[in-house]
């Protein structure tokens, strides 16, 4: 008790404590510096970390549109390769062989994963290339169209010249085979006053076509400078009114126009370009009255014909 009687509180305070000194104030001072400082460089380095970030981001885009741009234009050449038509087989290999080039560089396209811009120029390089090679074929193919176009022209003036020249030749044909044609015709035998008689046995005429032993057909070749003369074969048809042609058990024929005609009767004649008369006889019984058709031919024509009604 009498020691705690005898204690003095103010012996044991400590003066440093109690009262700050200055260097304290100073050290608190130099943190806060401190701490201040480093704010401001984390501040920086935040910036500097997203601005870098951001431009990263910025880059990417960059290298995608280029990357885009390179397979757009890639595309579009390889349609243009695709749109070139041409059938030179020398060029037509090449251009084959440069479509293979630039289908395996958009399949070397689509596979990339790393991009940067050196990539990014060794593509647009290679893609100039094709170009570069298909604007060559393009001028070859230019220079052999407008080639082609000037044998087409060639070629067809060529044509008309020689369609020209067919033309009047075919023309002198056809006037020559119009004349010739025009004296094949011209030169027809041509019979006239063609008459048909009906007869007894003694070749005297009888009233009734009934009554006859034989029927005469009479005519006159008449005169033709044009005819080649000579003798001539001529054939007589003489169809009754029934429809039949009147022909003999032998049932002969003669060659018209493809095709074999039974005949009624036949002389041959000795025509020498002058009016000639001839009579034809048919010899037979039992002939009915009504229309006869009279039909005459030589050398495959049919020179003339007639009808006689007969009583």
């Amino acid at each position: 008790m009498e020691n705690r009687q005898g204690y003095d509180p103010s012996e044991f305070e400590d003066d440093d404590y109690m009262n700050p000194q200055p260097d304290a104030g100073k050290s608190i001072r130099g943190y806060r510096i401190v701490i201040i400082i480093l704010s401001v460089i984390l501040v920086a380095i935040s910036v500097l970390y997203f601005s870098i970030h951001r431009q990263q981001m910025l880059d990417n885009e960059l290298l995608q549109a280029d990357r885009d741009s390179i397979q757009n234009d890639l595309g579009r050449l390889m349609t243009d390769y695709d749109d070139l038509q041409i059938s030179n087989d020398s060029i037509s290999a090449g251009l084959n062989f440069e479509r293979e080039r630039a289908d395996s560089l958009m399949t070397r396209l689509k596979k990339e994963r790393s991009w940067n811009l050196a990539k990014i120029k060794q593509y647009e390089k290679e893609v100039g290339t094709l170009r570069t090679i298909m604007k060559g074929y393009v001028k070859q193919i230019d220079s052999l169209n407008t080639l082609n176009k000037q044998l087409i022209k060639e070629n067809v003036g060529f044509r008309k010249e020689i369609s020209s020249a067919r033309l009047r030749a075919d023309m002198a044909e056809e006037k020559a085979a119009e004349l010739d044609n025009k004296v094949k015709v011209g030169s027809v035998l041509r019979a006239r006053d063609i008459r048909l008689a009906a007869l007894n046995d003694r070749s005297k005429p009888v009233s009734r076509v009934k009554s006859a032993a034989r029927l005469r057909v009479d005519f006159v070749l008449a005169a033709n400078e044009l005819a080649t003369p000579g003798n001539k074969a001529i054939y007589v048809r003489i169809t009754s009114p029934d429809g039949y042609v009147l022909t003999t058990e032998a049932m002969p024929t003669f060659e018209f126009e493809g095709e074999r005609l039974s005949y009624s009767a036949m002389r041959e004649v000795d025509y020498q370009n002058q009016d000639l008369e001839v009579g034809i006889y048919y010899n037979s019984t039992g002939f009915a009255a009504g229309t006869y058709q009279i039909q005459l031919y030589s050398e495959g024509r049919l020179i003339g014909q007639t009808q006689v009604v007969m009583k």
